[in-house]
């Protein structure tokens, strides 16, 4: 009840607060885990969401496996592949889309970075919702499988490397804005 509460509080501030970030790790199991993240983003919900799609204009280039964002690509269709290509020629799938409904919801089946090499399911999801200064993303990534590393240390690891991800999406939305 108490993190019902805390929940719908930051949610409250985030709609009202143009640049309000919150993120935190809301769950951690024995081999899984879940964060969220939630901002407000001063464009509308359809601008959002096709920036989302546009990953290689936002995406940290820290946390790619070529070292360039321009790599980056995400097919905005169910089966779409959020890929990377490596200058050898080869590719990484960093996840699959599982569902799209433009301007509302993005989510991937996404088990991102070292997690891929672990046999687990990572579930990706951006909801976007109108507000009164543009549209509040709520991002939710829930991990679960044989995780090589405890997840109540390795979640804050993957909240921040994720949060750091949607600040550049709030980041590059609001300049182009401007």
């Amino acid at each position: 009840m108490r993190t019902t509460i805390a929940y719908l509080l930051v949610v409250g501030l985030a709609a009202t607060v143009p640049q309000a970030l919150w993120a935190g790790v809301t769950e951690t199991r024995e081999n899984a885990f879940s964060i969220q993240s939630i901002v407000t983003i001063k464009s509308a919900p359809a601008t959002v969401f096709r920036e989302l799609g546009e990953v290689s204009r936002w995406w940290d280039p820290e946390h790619t496996w070529s070292g360039s964002a321009s790599n980056m690509s995400l097919q905005m269709q169910a089966g779409g592949c959020f890929c990377e290509k490596l200058a050898d020629g080869g590719s990484i799938q960093h996840g699959r889309v599982i569902y799209v409904q433009p301007g509302v919801m993005l989510r991937l089946d996404s088990p991102l970075g070292p997690l891929q090499e672990m046999p687990v399911t990572g579930v990706l999801t951006f909801k976007l919702e109108p507000a009164a200064a543009g549209t509040l993303v709520t991002m939710t990534y829930r991990v679960s499988g044989a995780l090589t590393m405890e997840s109540a240390k390795l979640a804050p690891i993957v909240d921040s490397v994720m949060t750091t991800q949607l600040e550049r999406l709030r980041t590059h939305v609001d300049t182009l804005a401007k």
